[in-house]
């Protein structure tokens, strides 16, 4: 079984991201990217799976620019066998990913497509869904539990005030949660030896795409900075401030 996995350059997880004096988006000069976390959980999810025998071929795909070889080399480092890089400059929203992506599918047949919940930067969690859509295949979101087995997935999933378990035919999309896996730490062997793994470089007219932004961005501004609290004396105060001044009971 063919497994593709879409992984997305995104702001380190560690970095304070910060907002243009312009307010036009976020600054990213100098800053340190990385792949995805959640994207990272689904291609860590993809090599177990090839580690059991279940798959036998990992795809990873990125869209975007040309720095996001090095996502997709980290990909590779992990486990992937080849990468796909869909190269534009242009803004790529979630439903120009998911065509990109649904074009790959259908050149590439995988029986399963693995993608992180939501990115770290847009936090959309649109693209998975999408996909399933336009490919017309099964999905399950905020997976916590891979089984592939039969020709099916059983997948649990976390839903508000517990999980579900669903079982799909593939091939099906699933996106993967935190509770998935925890990723493993890349080595220095591995990652030379995805220096020598083949990387195909596209543009999206290849794939008869149009990723013309769909949704402008007015503005962008940093969340107003909490103003400092105050001490009351007593409960009675602070029932009557909650009553009188904030209004929440």
């Amino acid at each position: 079984m063919k497994v593709l996995v879409a992984v997305k350059r995104v702001v380190d997880y560690n970095v304070k991201v910060r907002v243009k004096s312009d307010n036009t988006g976020v600054d990213i000069a100098n800053v340190k990217m990385s792949m995805n976390p959640f994207d990272e959980i689904a291609i860590e999810e993809a090599v177990r799976l090839k580690e059991k025998g279940i798959a036998s071929e990992i795809i990873a795909v990125s869209c975007g620019v040309t720095q996001c070889q090095e996502t997709l080399r980290t990909a590779m480092a992990i486990g992937a066998d080849r990468a796909i890089l869909v190269e534009t400059t242009e803004e790529l929203q979630p439903l120009a990913v998911a065509k990109l992506l649904k074009a790959l599918v259908d050149k590439e047949q995988p029986g399963l497509i693995i993608l992180g919940k939501q990115a770290i930067d847009d936090d959309c969690n649109q693209t998975g869904q999408m996909l399933a859509a336009l490919a017309d295949l099964p999905q399950v979101a905020f997976a916590s539990k891979v089984d592939i087995a039969d020709g099916k997935a059983t997948v649990t999933r976390e839903i508000d005030g517990g999980s579900e378990t669903l079982s799909v035919t593939l091939p099906a999309v699933v996106t993967a949660d935190l509770r998935l896996n925890e990723p493993r730490y890349v080595t220095l062997p591995n990652i030379m030896k995805a220096k020598k793994k083949p990387m195909d470089i596209l543009k999206p007219e290849d794939l008869g795409v149009d990723v013309s932004p769909r949704i402008k961005t007015l503005k962008v501004s940093e969340p107003p900075k909490r103003s400092a609290g105050i001490m009351v004396p007593d409960v009675a105060t602070l029932v009557a401030k909650l009553k009188t001044e904030a209004k929440v009971i």
